[in-house]
């Protein structure tokens, strides 16, 4: 019986050890308890520079060398609800996508863009970026892209484009090609040279299910979308996620990759081949071949790091610390370190060495 469980340990330890090295963090987590945070519910994150925006449920708020400042309604924000945000690099113009309109913080003031005064689509803004003197918005009555430079808006929707639902969720610029995330639309790609849009859908068009696996997009249900610039673009839907290379198409689903749920509300390529994904369940990162899932335990909520090898064998990593929050709303880099917006706060992940650590075989209830 000793013998036996020898062997069962060593088998165990080769396993552990055999573990792929993925990037590990320790987290520092910011909430209206131990910081100058507005509200827990935080939409989204922005690093800019030294600087770190966050939008939440109660306003625009900015970290900067240890300490918070927070730009409510009655500084000028056009609503308190920020869902999205940019930064011009050019201008450090702070763009800020609202519940109530967009607004522009430039020089300490602010100037609000709705449809009352403006060309902006809609009122409800999902999604803004910048590319070069163009500012690129997703809102519930479709697309718009302002000219900084003339004040013009240009708009889409479905009367000059592919878009047969109106309610675009987010949008990615590069120097060649924007795209759109479209709740129940999927994915449109606008062709900066040619001025002309392509639509990308899901081929077998169920709603509940994936039955044409890597043949298109995973579902109509588009979430977000992330194009670095070099030809791949990756995207996230409420049933998996997708990257497409121009050629071919990749599904990623729970039952065969290491994301800890289908239900993405963002996802931010790193490059050609990484990608970080927020999930309800937690979040995860992909190197091209391996994922690693950072999250409090579902169960336990004890800080949960779990690794998933290319052959799909599945380690927990022992950690002290986690995000926040195991639903993530979304990420942003700050050189090594990660920021990530949760249902409960906000939280730096300062990367660490990878020192040797105690590694068990996680069990098949934690794996997803």
């Amino acid at each position: 019986m000793k013998k036996l469980l020898a062997i069962l340990f060593g088998l165990s330890t080769i396993a552990a050890a055999a573990a792929p090295d993925m990037p590990r963090f320790r987290w520092e987590n910011f909430t209206t308890e131990n910081s100058g945070l507005p509200d827990n519910h935080v939409f989204n994150v922005k690093v800019d520079g030294e600087r770190v925006w966050a939008g939440t449920e109660q306003g625009l708020a900015v970290y900067e060398r240890g300490k918070w400042k927070v730009y409510g309604t009655q500084d000028g924000l056009a609503h308190r609800a920020v869902l999205f945000i940019d930064v011009d690099p050019a201008t450090g113009d702070v763009w800020a996508a609202t519940m109530g309109g967009l607004s522009r913080l430039s020089a300490g003031r602010f100037v609000n863009y709705t449809q009352l005064n403006s060309g902006l689509p809609n009122d409800v803004v999902y999604g803004v970026a910048v590319q070069g003197d163009f500012v690129w918005v997703a809102t519930a009555a479709g697309a718009g892209r302002f000219n900084t430079r003339t004040s013009q808006w240009s708009l889409y929707n479905e009367r000059n484009t592919p878009m047969y639902e109106i309610w675009t969720y987010a949008v990615s610029p590069g120097p060649d090609k924007v795209y759109l995330a479209v709740w129940g639309g999927g994915l449109l790609e606008y062709d900066v040279r040619t001025e002309r849009w392509k639509d990308y859908n899901d081929p077998d068009g169920e709603t509940e299910m994936v039955v044409l696996r890597d043949q298109g997009l995973i579902h109509e249900i588009t979430t977000s979308v992330s194009y670095p610039g070099n030809g791949v673009v990756w995207v996230a839907t409420y049933f998996g996620a997708s990257r497409y290379d121009g050629r071919n198409w990749k599904g990623f689903l729970t039952y065969d990759s290491g994301m800890p749920s289908n239900f993405l509300n963002q996802v931010k390529a790193v490059d050609n081949d990484r990608a970080w994904f927020s999930t309800d369940k937690g979040l995860a990162y992909y190197d091209g071949a391996n994922w690693a899932v950072y999250r409090p335990a579902l169960d336990t909520r004890k800080p949960e790091m779990i690794v998933r090898d290319a052959a799909g064998n599945s380690t927990r990593i022992d950690v002290d610390t986690a995000p926040a929050h195991n639903y993530i709303f979304g990420v942003d880099f700050q050189g090594d370190d990660i920021w990530v917006a949760t249902a409960h706060g906000l939280s730096h992940g300062i990367r660490t060495k990878n020192e040797p650590r105690r590694l068990a075989q996680a069990p098949r209830s934690a794996r997803h």
